[in-house]
């Protein structure tokens, strides 16, 4: 049976967290070593959700995480094991059927804040040190979902371990539909009601744009930017005011700023 190996103390404390509000225990167990107050407050919580923990010495830790990439054999003294899991990211959500589920919704006449979405478009972004950022803010400022290309994006088990560490665990909430086609996605979020903003420079200000109730904002390469055929099926193109001396921010940063400006509007 294959497994899925945790690692970091926030992508193990969330991964906790939502077995515990999900019911989902039964697949999962933990080994640890040396109780610290980290690990102390996991395995407090996940007795709370069920899942059973043993204790065990560095070396089967070591042992545990040695196939994993090395930034994730850093396993301070706790891993948590998802037993008959494939190894991608398992907030991973299908396309389809969240745009389908999105429009039922709306045709139950749900109230205006229910109906507010917020999407996040990755165009391009293959750093996972990025994507694991721009998911941390997708959590902080209230983002339904994020969309990434199966191809020219970070979705290999690689980068998914680094997505899961940069993210401070927020990659265990924040839906991911990965899709053969940013430009079809893109289609199928107009057909649904959702306004494309294009994050580029020279676009109008965010300072003075009100974004739509339902929003899915672009978020290009910081090398090429936004693809041509993705821009054209933007319906406004929005910049962030700085006064530095290089020419843009980082892409994580920008979404950042953009995803607090969508939040703050709705408040």
């Amino acid at each position: 049976m294959s497994k899925h190996i945790i690692t970091g103390f926030h992508a193990v404390e969330e991964r906790v967290r939502r077995a515990a509000e999900q019911g989902a225990a039964e697949s999962l167990h933990i080994q640890y070593g040396k109780i610290g107050p980290r690990v102390k407050k996991i395995l407090e919580l996940a007795k709370k959700a069920g899942i059973p923990a043993q204790a065990v010495d560095n070396r089967a830790l070591d042992a545990l995480v040695q196939s994993l990439p090395a930034v994730a054999r850093d396993h301070r003294g706790i891993v948590l094991i998802a037993e008959g899991e494939t190894d991608r990211a398992q907030n991973n959500i299908d396309f389809d059927q969240w745009i389908a589920a999105v429009t039922a919704s709306d045709n139950a006449d749900a109230d205006e804040k229910a109906a507010r979405k917020t999407v996040l478009i990755l165009d391009s972004i293959t750093d996972p040190h990025n994507v694991g950022a721009i998911l941390r803010s997708c959590d902080q400022f209230g983002a339904d979902s994020v969309v990434m290309p199966q191809r020219r994006g970070a979705n290999d088990f690689e980068a998914n371990e680094i997505i899961a560490r940069a993210s401070a665990g927020a990659s265990t909430w924040i839906p991911v539909a990965v899709v053969t086609n940013l430009v079809r996605a893109a289609q199928q979020l107009k057909e649904a009601g959702f306004w494309i903003y294009g994050a580029d420079a020279g676009g109008e200000s965010v300072q003075t744009v009100q974004f739509a109730p339902k929003t899915a904002i672009v978020m290009g390469s910081e090398g090429s930017g936004i693809a041509r055929l993705l821009q054209e099926q933007c319906d406004s193109i929005v910049s962030i005011p700085t006064c530095g001396k290089i020419d843009s921010l980082n892409v994580s940063v920008a979404a950042g700023v953009l995803l607090y400006e969508r939040q703050r509007q709705g408040l």
